[in-house]
């Protein structure tokens, strides 16, 4: 399966939800270590929608966890599922994103990955404006640190995401998220040009 080369250009909507959840045992890339507020790890689970404009057309739910290298703050994936063997093959060759395939629906405002998760999202008030954002993606590629840039524009707005997670989530259960926000419309570029 081949696969678009780097960067992605990418567009859609996503809608994100920010958890304090105590430690657990994480696996994390070479060189970095989890970030802890006394007891807690900060983790992002978020659903996406790459819509068409984007290389590639395709649905997502993935979960994340703030780690650090140094004073350094990064993103990993530690779980992350797409309806798109194209998306899987690249993301996993290109930035070490351990990507499966899973099956999605949604339905209005209800979102499932069959045996996964499934999830209610309810938009709130809008910020003005389009927000920016800029930041790197820690993964581990042929078993070295691999530090990916991602950069994106969207509109934002407050959201209430009701989570009701399976077994390759445990860790959401029992647990509602501290702050949920919906990114819209986003303009997000993934990775660089190679020079060699």
């Amino acid at each position: 399966m081949t696969h678009p080369p780097e960067p992605w250009k990418l567009r859609g909507d996503l809608h994100l939800s920010v958890w304090f959840l105590r430690e657990r045992d994480w696996e994390v890339p070479e060189e970095t270590s989890v970030v802890r507020l006394g007891p807690w790890c900060v983790v992002g689970t978020a659903w996406v929608d790459y819509r068409p404009g984007s290389v590639l057309t395709y649905r997502e739910l993935m979960s994340t966890l703030l780690v650090r290298k140094g004073l350094r703050l990064y993103p990993t994936i530690t779980r992350i599922w797409v309806d798109s063997p194209r998306s899987r093959d690249g993301g996993r060759a290109l930035w070490g994103i351990p990507k499966e395939l899973a099956e999605f629906t949604v339905d209005g405002p209800e979102w499932t990955a069959t045996s996964i998760a499934r999830a209610r999202v309810r938009p709130g008030a809008r910020l003005p404006g389009r927000w920016p954002v800029a930041f790197r993606v820690a993964q581990t590629l042929a078993g070295k640190l691999k530090l990916s840039r991602v950069r994106s524009t969207s509109g934002l707005r407050f959201a209430r995401v009701d989570w009701d997670a399976g077994a390759p989530l445990p860790f959401l259960t029992a647990h509602s998220p501290a702050l949920s926000l919906t990114l819209t419309d986003f303009d997000m570029t993934f990775g660089e040009a190679r020079t060699h």
